[in-house]
């Protein structure tokens, strides 16, 4: 695996609003549920009066596969939910960012999990594809 393989990355044309919304309607369309929605930069900005660029993870999950995820091993819930990132670099540009779900493969060594992680890396690049 080359250093970025863990990552998979698009920088995307847009208010980071536009965007936000673009990426929770592309997940959802890839079967994706969003459970949890995080504002880094609101929380680094209330905890430690820093300033820090518009960073949102969502906390997005497909049930079907996350099911078959935990089938195969139950240990996978400590990568449950797959986080997708929209942020501002330090260009004023917006990325979308999420962990390849093919690191877990690699990391547990589990084949019918290979399986299920091989299914999920492709809907969450077909749904970061779909950005523009």
């Amino acid at each position: 695996m080359n250093k970025n393989s863990y990552l998979i990355l698009k920088t995307v044309s847009g208010t980071f609003e536009d965007i936000l919304g673009k990426t929770r309607q592309v997940l959802m369309q890839q079967g994706f549920g969003i459970l949890t929605e995080i504002d880094l930069s609101g929380t680094f900005k209330n905890k430690l009066n820093i300033t820090w660029p518009r960073t949102i993870v969502l906390g997005a999950c497909n049930p079907p596969l996350a099911h078959q995820a935990m089938s195969a091993d139950p240990n996978v819930s400590v990568f449950l939910p797959c986080n997708v990132v929209v942020r501002e670099n330090n260009h004023g540009q917006i990325e979308v960012a999420a962990i390849n779900p093919e690191i877990i493969g690699h990391v547990m060594q589990n084949d019918a999990l290979v399986k299920v992680v091989v299914e999920v890396t492709a809907k969450i690049r077909t749904a970061i594809d779909n950005l523009g």
